[in-house]
């Protein structure tokens, strides 16, 4: 079992630049039973001298995928398969593995939640068997490229995009797209499993951590916070959560989230109201109940530097 900073030191070394499993019948009926019951992870597995996977029931036909990157969501049903974001390009086995442990056959749609690598990395191959989803502008960021990353190949590239939302019906549900523009880049899209009682939220949730929000791409630090209020207003108290990181979550924490997100605003608006340089607010530091949300590739004085940053305008 490759150890758990390992895990997080892969993640920051590819997104700064941007199972193998086999069930038998019966276990493939104990992963039903265990999602009918909502119950945690029933696997734990990794690929060949590689991180280790989770396949984790969710609720109804959707189950969670994690690995190195953002969390998958998968979806099984009569029709076939419906996945949710593709992880790094590097392991695409693993996750073909964890897929064929409770479904024969690949992705006939594949929804991308926003455009970073660690969520479209693997996009190609998947690709090539499946149709790839996503709002207009992940498209449009994709083909172009940024900084240190090219541009897509044309097979990675969605070849269906939608404006502000879109329902996919599959597996005798409505799988609902919906785009928030200003969050965590400008092209999110949060997926509904309605019937399912469960949702996808991509990066605009990392669970019980500061969340990367990623300015140059269009991300927003007060629409990240609105887009958390605006989910806490159209979810129900039974809803189950994936986050783009981190282990499933309740609405519950969605509204901590919000909180913290609502607090550190404050504080910074005040800060920057002081006249405070970007150094004297950073080194201001926080109040020490946010000392547990400070993580790896997002630490406490980035956080800091980005709300500064994302700031400075008065109606962003």
């Amino acid at each position: 079992m490759v150890p758990h900073f390992l895990q997080h030191l892969i993640f920051l070394a590819r997104l700064s630049l941007t199972l193998t499993v086999g069930y038998t019948p019966i276990m493939k009926w104990m992963v039903l039973v265990a999602a009918a019951l909502g119950l945690g992870a029933f696997t734990s597995t990794r690929s060949q001298d590689g991180p280790e996977f989770e396949l984790i029931p969710v609720a109804g036909q959707v189950s969670m995928l994690t690995g190195v990157g953002g969390n998958i969501g998968v979806m099984v049903g009569d029709d076939g398969i419906l996945m949710i974001d593709t992880q790094f390009a590097e392991y695409q086995q693993p996750i073909r593995d964890a897929i064929k442990s409770i479904a024969a056959g690949a992705p006939r749609y594949v929804v991308n939640t926003h455009w970073h690598g660690d969520h479209v990395g693997r996009n190609l191959a998947f690709g090539a068997e499946g149709v790839l989803v996503s709002q207009d502008k992940v498209r449009v960021r994709m083909k172009k490229g940024a900084g240190e990353r090219p541009p897509a190949a044309a097979g990675a590239l969605p070849a269906i995009t939608y404006s502000d939302a879109m329902t996919l019906y599959w597996n005798a549900e409505a799988v609902q797209l919906m785009y928030f523009p200003k969050g965590h880049t400008d092209g999110d899209t949060v997926v509904f499993f309605p019937d399912s009682k469960v949702v996808h939220l991509g990066d605009l949730m990392f669970h019980g951590m500061f969340p990367f929000i990623d300015l140059e791409s269009g991300g927003d630090v007060r629409g990240y916070l609105k887009a958390s209020e605006t989910l806490i207003a159209m979810l129900g108290d039974d809803i189950k959560i994936i986050p783009g990181h981190g282990k499933m979550a309740t609405l519950q924490d969605l509204r901590a989230q919000a909180d913290m997100l609502r607090e550190c605003i404050q504080l910074m608006e005040l800060r920057i109201a002081q006249e405070m340089t970007a150094k004297e607010a950073i080194e201001a530091g926080l109040p020490a109940q946010y000392a547990s949300w400070s993580w790896s590739f997002v630490p406490t004085e980035k956080w800091l530097g980005t709300l500064y940053a994302g700031l400075q305008t008065k109606n962003s």
